[in-house]
């Protein structure tokens, strides 16, 4: 085979990628007249992308939007928003203060998205988790706690993905979503836990503890994570110990950000404990 002759399925998956962000929200009989593909094949290609978070489904209609994911893709070019400028001195401070690595996670589709991390601040990490690096939001700590704090429309976007989506983190993310009591022991408490993350780079050697970020509307903006070894103390210890810190950075961080993309409003930094 000629090494000039593209490959269709990749070439097919970018131009319905690139139709959609451009012109969505759309249907898929439009988007399949927009990029000239057989209803069948531009079915499986927008499966594809509600799998990988690149699109999502409206709830209240059958129409395809990109997701904040695409963004991820320029992540070489070094993108930061406003948020990331307004956290990045306070998870700096946390990470001296806790000596584990810190990271901001959002929301992207149905997978938690780091923007930024600490792990290159530490040796107390195994690898350094770039921004742009994904998690299920079903398999880790920043997903779990993001989706007991945000908006039930939102909660209801994330599962209509999840039904389009044929995986076992779909399928748990499903249970978890409906799961109200154990939401709302997470509101209660404030924060979410995961013992020996298994989605990552070395599975079952890291563990997480994580609380929301709010507004002063309390609205969730993203999730601030510690990164702990599993070695290194149980679940009981790491609340015990840096709980407070964490709350603290993301009271602080929440106050100084306005709803949308981070917006400082006073400089005050961590204090240091």
């Amino acid at each position: 085979m000629s090494r000039d002759i593209p490959i269709r399925a990749l070439s097919r998956g970018l131009a319905v990628l690139s139709t959609v962000n451009r012109d969505g929200p759309m249907s898929m009989m439009d988007i399949a007249k927009a990029t000239n593909l057989p209803y069948p094949t531009t079915s499986r290609v927008v499966q594809t992308l509600l799998h990988e978070g690149m699109i999502e489904k409206e709830a209240a209609r059958k129409y395809y939007r990109a997701t904040s994911l695409v963004t991820s893709l320029s992540t070489g070019f070094q993108w930061e928003d406003g948020l990331v400028d307004v956290a990045r001195p306070h998870i700096k401070q946390l990470c001296l203060d806790t000596g584990w690595p810190i990271s901001i996670v959002t929301r992207v589709g149905t997978r938690m998205v780091i923007r930024d991390s600490t792990h290159r601040m530490t040796s107390q990490t195994f690898s350094n988790y770039y921004p742009g690096y994904t998690l299920p939001i079903s398999e880790c700590a920043s997903g779990k706690i993001y989706l007991a704090f945000c908006k039930e429309a939102e909660r209801d976007l994330i599962a209509e993905a999840w039904k389009a989506t044929d995986s076992e983190s779909a399928r748990r993310g499903l249970l978890l979503i409906r799961d109200e009591g154990y939401l709302n022991q997470l509101r209660t408490k404030g924060y979410a836990l995961n013992f020996r993350n298994i989605h990552n780079a070395e599975p079952g050697k890291t563990s997480s503890l994580s609380v929301p970020i709010l507004n002063s509307n309390g609205e969730v903006l993203a999730a601030l994570t510690m990164i702990y070894f599993s070695s290194a103390m149980n679940s009981e210890e790491a609340v015990d110990k840096f709980l407070h810190k964490l709350q603290l950075a993301a009271g602080i961080i929440g106050r100084q950000a306005k709803a949308e993309n981070g917006v400082v409003e006073n400089s005050n930094h961590i204090p240091h404990h």
